[in-house]
C-alpha cells in the first residue's frame, strides 16, 4: 500500500508551489501573514483588557486598525499608555518591522529579477514592417548603419536583431557603432536564430524583410544558415505570404540544398563567387570598387525601379534623356533583366525602368536637353594586346579570381601567383596562362626579383584562412609599403589593386598610394542590406558583376569628348550610346587617391551640369566589352 503524506508534508508542499509563483504570490502571502498577525494581537489584547487606561473598553476593529498602524510606522506607538498594553504593542511594532522589511526584500527582488528577465531579451517584439536580422556577423553594424541611412524617409521605422548573445551587450555595441539611429528603432533580442520557437520572439510574420547572418566563428557558415533558414519556415505559417528573404552563401556547391530548403522564398546570394568577379574586374579597372561601393550603399545614389507610363513607345536613349538627375541603366521586363540594352530598344508598357537616383522620391521626367554633337569625339580605342598580372598572397578564391580574368583579358594573357604557400596542384584557366612561384610577398627583395614594373596590374591579395584579419592586414600594408617605395625609386606608375578584410585598416592602406582597396566582408553587407530592400537587385548586380552582358567600365574620357571641351552629361550620354554604352558617372583622375572627394568617382551627375574633363579622367559607362 502506498503511504499517504503527512499533513506536514502536504502543507510544506503547497508553500513550495505557492513560492515558486513568483514576486505577487509572495506578496499575497505576506500579506495574509499581516492581516493574521493584526488580528491575532489585537484578540491578545482584548482578551487580557490591557487596554491604554483605566476606564477605556477598546473596541476590537479600533484596536485592529491600530496595530495595523503600527505594523507601518512604528512611531505609533509613542503615545501609548499602560505597560501591559505598551508591551503588547511593542511585539506589534517588532513584527510590523520584519513585515516591512521583507515587503521592501521582496519588491527589491522582484524588481531585480524582472530587470534579469529584460536583460535576457526574451519578451515578444510587437513591431511591425520591421527588418529582421537573425545573427550576429562582421557584416551586422555596417548593414545596420545602411538600413538606418535607407529608413532616413520613413516616419516610423524598427530592425529587430536576434543572435545568440547577451542582449545588453548586443545594444552597447550598436550604441557605440551607430549613436544616433533617427527614426529607426533598433531592438535586440537574445535567441538561437537556428530554433523556430526563439525565432518567433522576433515576430517574422509582422516583419517587412528577413536577413539571415552566420556567426564569424561557425566552423560551417553555409551549414549555419541553411538552418536558419530551415527554422524561419517552421516559424512562419505554410499558406500565407511571409516577408523578403535573404541569406549569403560562401560555396556554390550549396545552392541547390539550401533552395530545397527554402523551397524558392529566399534570395541566396553567392557572396563569395560574386566578390571573386569583382576582384577580377577591379584588378584591371583603377576605381571599380568605388564605383561599386556608390552603387550599393544607401548614401547618395542607388539603384531603383520605376515604372513611367508616358515613356511607353520610347526608346532606350530617349527614356535616359527623358531624366535630368536620374541615370537610367536597363529595364524590367517580366522576369526579363536588360542591362544596358540596344539604344534603340522601344520600352513597353508595363516595362519597368532600373535607375540610379538619389531617392525614389527624386525620380522625375525633365524636358529632355540638347546634344552638341561637334563635341563629341571620334577616336577610336587601340587594339588590345596581351596583359601582364602579378597577384601577390594566395587564399581560396585564387582559381575562381584567374577564371574570372580569363574572361576579360586579351588572348596571350598571362599571370604569375605569388605566395609563401603554394597549392598542391597548379590552376589550368583556359586561355590564360599561369605560373605560381613560391616565396614570402613581404620580403622586399623577392618583390624587387619579380620586376614588378613590367606588371600592367598587381593584385595583392589577403590570406583568409588566417584567424585574426588584424594581422593578415599588417602583412597586406607591409606589402603594400615596399611596392609603393619600388614604384618612388624606380619613377614608374604600378597598377595596385588590394583585398582588405577589416575596413577600418582602409584608412591607413591609403598611405601606400595603392589604386583601389576590395574589402569584400563591407561589399557582403551592402549587398544584403540592398537585396533586403528589394530583391530583384540581386539578379542586377549578378548580370553587372558576371563576364556574359554588360558590365562597368571606366574609360578614357578621350574616347568621348573633343580635348579641351566643356560639354554637359547629355553630350557624354550620347556618345557613349554611340557606342553601345550606357554612360552613369565619371572619375577625375586628380582625385581618385582622395577619400574626402570620393577617390574621384561621380555617379549619377546632375546631367545639365558642364563638366570639363582633361586627360587621365575617366567616363565610367555600362558595355558588353571593354572596347
Amino acid at each position: 500500500m502506498e503511504k499517504k503524506p503527512a499533513l506536514g508534508q502536504r502543507l510544506r508542499y503547497a508553500f513550495d508551489n505557492l513560492m515558486s509563483r513568483g514576486t505577487i504570490a509572495i506578496m499575497g502571502l505576506l500579506g495574509l501573514a499581516t492581516v493574521g498577525f493584526v488580528l491575532a494581537m489585537a484578540l491578545i489584547v482584548v482578551i487580557l483588557g490591557a487596554y491604554p487606561g483605566d476606564d477605556d473598553v477598546g473596541d476590537f476593529w479600533d484596536i485592529v486598525w491600530g496595530n495595523l498602524m503600527r505594523t507601518l510606522d512604528p512611531g505609533t506607538m509613542g503615545g501609548d499608555l499602560g505597560w501591559g498594553f505598551r508591551a503588547l504593542m511593542l511585539v506589534v511594532t517588532i513584527g510590523g518591522l520584519i513585515i516591512v522589511a521583507s515587503l521592501i526584500g521582496i519588491v527589491s527582488g522582484g524588481f531585480d529579477d524582472k530587470m534579469q528577465q529584460l536583460r535576457k531579451g526574451r519578451s515578444l517584439v510587437l513591431e511591425s514592417d520591421h527588418t529582421l536580422i537573425l545573427g550576429w556577423s562582421a557584416q551586422l553594424l555596417l548593414i545596420l548603419q545602411e538600413l538606418v541611412q535607407a529608413n532616413a524617409s520613413r516616419r516610423k521605422a524598427a530592425i529587430v536583431v536576434l543572435a545568440d548573445r547577451d542582449k545588453v551587450e548586443m545594444e552597447d555595441a550598436i550604441r557605440e557603432h551607430l549613436p544616433d539611429t533617427g527614426r529607426t528603432a533598433i531592438v535586440c533580442r537574445t535567441g538561437n536564430p537556428m530554433s523556430p520557437a526563439d525565432i518567433g520572439i522576433g515576430n517574422p510574420l509582422a516583419a517587412r524583410s528577413v536577413i539571415v547572418l552566420t556567426d564569424d566563428d561557425a566552423a560551417d557558415p553555409d551549414a549555419a544558415a541553411i538552418k536558419t533558414v530551415l527554422a524561419l519556415s517552421h516559424s512562419l505559417p505554410d499558406h500565407e505570404p511571409g516577408p523578403q528573404v535573404v541569406a549569403a552563401l560562401q560555396d556554390p556547391a550549396n545552392l541547390d540544398a539550401a533552395q530545397l530548403v527554402s523551397r524558392g522564398g529566399v534570395r541566396w546570394l553567392l557572396t563569395s563567387s560574386l566578390i571573386r568577379r569583382l576582384t577580377a574586374q577591379t584588378c584591371r579597372q583603377r576605381g571599380l570598387s568605388t564605383v561599386y561601393t556608390e552603387l550599393l550603399d544607401f548614401h547618395g545614389s542607388e539603384l531603383y525601379f520605376t515604372e513611367q507610363p508616358q515613356l511607353a513607345q520610347q526608346s532606350y536613349l530617349e527614356a535616359q534623356f527623358a531624366f535630368a538627375g536620374s541615370t537610367v541603366i536597363g529595364l524590367i521586363r517580366g522576369k526579363e533583366i536588360l542591362i544596358n540594352p540596344p539604344a534603340a530598344t522601344a520600352i513597353q508598357e508595363g516595362d519597368q525602368l532600373i535607375v540610379i537616383a538619389d531617392d525614389d522620391s527624386t525620380i522625375a521626367t525633365a524636358v529632355p536637353g540638347a546634344v552638341d554633337d561637334s563635341l563629341i569625339s571620334t577616336l577610336q580605342a587601340p587594339p588590345s594586346s596581351p596583359e601582364r598580372t602579378l597577384i601577390l598572397g594566395y587564399n581560396a578564391g585564387v582559381a575562381e579570381i584567374l577564371g574570372e580574368l580569363a574572361g576579360y583579358v586579351p588572348s596571350g594573357s598571362s599571370a604569375c601567383v605569388v605566395t609563401a604557400t603554394p597549392p598542391s596542384r597548379e590552376p589550368t584557366v583556359p586561355g590564360l596562362s599561369v605560373e605560381i612561384r613560391e616565396a614570402d610577398t613581404t620580403s622586399r627583395p623577392v618583390l624587387e626579383s619579380l620586376d614588378v614594373a613590367g606588371y600592367d596590374h598587381i593584385l595583392v591579395l589577403a590570406d583568409r584562412g588566417q584567424p585574426d584579419a588584424q594581422a593578415t592586414d599588417a602583412r597586406t600594408l607591409v606589402t603594400l609599403l615596399h611596392l609603393r617605395d619600388i614604384a618612388d625609386r624606380s619613377g614608374v606608375r604600378l597598377n595596385i589593386v588590394s583585398e582588405m578584410l577589416d575596413d577600418r585598416n582602409r584608412e591607413l592602406a591609403e598611405v601606400t598610394q595603392a589604386d583601389d582597396f576590395i574589402v569584400s566582408d563591407r561589399l557582403v553587407g551592402l549587398m544584403l542590406a540592398q537585396v533586403s530592400e528589394n530583391q530583384r537587385l540581386a539578379e542586377v548586380f549578378a548580370s553587372l558583376f558576371s563576364p556574359e552582358g554588360s558590365e562597368v567600365y571606366l574609360r578614357p574620357v578621350e574616347l568621348y569628348l573633343r580635348p579641351g571641351v566643356e560639354a554637359d552629361f547629355y553630350t557624354i550620354a550620347a556618345a557613349a550610346a554611340a557606342r553601345g554604352e550606357t554612360a552613369i558617372g565619371y572619375r577625375i583622375g586628380a582625385h581618385a587617391r582622395s577619400a574626402a572627394r570620393g577617390y574621384g568617382v561621380t555617379i549619377n551627375p546632375h546631367k545639365p551640369d558642364k563638366l570639363h574633363l582633361v586627360r587621365g579622367d575617366s567616363i565610367i559607362v555600362l558595355a558588353e566589352d571593354e572596347r
